[in-house]
């Protein structure tokens, strides 16, 4: 393991932890030595220093969770925005409850986290937000994911405007934007690895290592970006 600066000691919150790619960052962080909070709708069973059940999409529940771990742990320092869910369905047969669904977990429990770690980064003068988004944020997806798709380009958007308002506070935004990573969430498209140029899927630590560079003090001047992770399956 390659060991980077700036992370160790720090107070890192991830959501979405007990998904793949969620695991994923959550160990590669702890690796670094940060102080990592596992957050997630139930209590996510992974190794953390603080295991959190909190609804992202409940302005309440955020608050109290965040109230929990600044209890505990102090601010949070290192905000990773990844929970979300995935839904396919055609355009049409879109209720306007599945589009809300997926715009309250995907966007807003995103916007609603990261206004919450905001006071405690800028009075320390030093946070990093990444947000995990989608290439589907970028090209509208494949076909039958228009919430989707739509709920993670506001998810890049929004860390290009936290960027712009928070860098003269000593506080980095970015967001990642992968295609292609063998999750559950994903299953089924190991058929597509063919048509990947780098010749595999993405895996869960790919994403992970690129939120832990960009969380540590060697991008402390990249904000704003939203970094590709997607072996060259989409390039733009």
């Amino acid at each position: 393991m390659i060991r980077v600066d700036g992370i160790s000691g720090k107070v890192a919150l991830v959501t979405g932890a007990a998904g793949g790619i969620g695991g994923a960052i959550v160990a590669t962080l702890q690796e670094q030595g940060a102080r990592v909070v596992a957050a997630d709708l139930q209590e996510p069973g992974v190794d953390c220093t603080l295991p959190l059940a909190m609804d992202v999409a409940d302005e309440m529940a955020v608050d109290a969770g965040f109230g929990t771990v600044e209890q505990e742990l102090g601010p949070v320092q290192i905000l990773v925005l990844n929970a979300g869910i995935f839904v396919i369905e055609e355009f049409e047969s879109t209720t306007l409850e599945s589009w809300r669904r997926t715009i309250d977990i995907n966007l807003t429990g995103s916007f609603l986290c990261a206004r919450r770690a905001m006071p405690g980064m800028r009075e320390a003068g030093w946070g990093r937000v990444v947000a995990i988004g989608s290439s589907a944020g970028k090209t509208g997806g494949s076909k039958s994911m228009a919430a989707y798709a739509a709920s993670k380009a506001g998810v890049m958007a929004l860390a290009k405007s936290i960027a712009g308002e928070y860098a003269s506070a000593g506080i980095t935004a970015n967001a990642l934007a992968p295609s292609l990573i063998d999750t559950p969430m994903l299953s089924g498209i190991a058929d597509l690895a063919s048509r990947i140029p780098v010749g595999r899927l993405g895996t869960p630590q790919d994403v992970a290592d690129v939120v832990t560079f960009l969380a540590s003090d060697h991008a402390g001047y990249i904000t704003g970006e939203v970094v590709d992770v997607n072996g060259g399956f989409f390039v733009d």
